[in-house]
């Protein structure tokens, strides 16, 4: 995948920051695991070329836990093979990258459902129910 912002000469260039944020995660994981306390990274304000993309994205590697949410624009959602680091990836007009972090929690606020939404599927599921014979 490339990046929509980087340089054409500097896309296929290793620079070292894909080190930089691994080290990164590992300190706010520590950080997750002893106090509960969340981090992330904003990924797009680092200057990380296609490689180092790929080469964190290698690194971290892919877990169990996948979704892909359609809001706005499509996002994708995975966990990577450290539980509790998560890969976030929001795509916004034309299919590019508009956001991109990693986050570290148990799960991300993207995936959790916003109260409201409860109470109106209760309420819509009661209603429903009103109205069917089974």
């Amino acid at each position: 995948m490339t990046r929509d912002s980087a340089a054409p000469c500097l896309s296929d260039r290793v620079t070292g920051m894909a080190l930089s944020v691994f080290t990164e995660i590992g300190h706010l994981l520590e950080t997750l695991a002893d106090s509960g306390e969340p981090g992330s990274i904003d990924l797009r304000s680092l200057p990380l070329s296609d490689a180092d993309r790929a080469q964190l994205e290698e690194a971290l590697g892919h877990g169990e836990v996948r979704a892909e949410l359609e809001l706005v624009g499509d996002s994708e959602v995975w966990e990577t093979s450290y539980p509790g680091v998560w890969w976030i990836r929001h795509r916004g007009a034309g299919g590019k990258i508009a956001t991109e972090e990693i986050s570290i929690c148990p799960i991300p606020q993207i995936l959790i459902t916003h109260p409201a939404d409860i109470e109106a599927a209760a309420s819509r599921l009661r209603k429903e129910l009103e109205t069917t014979h089974v």
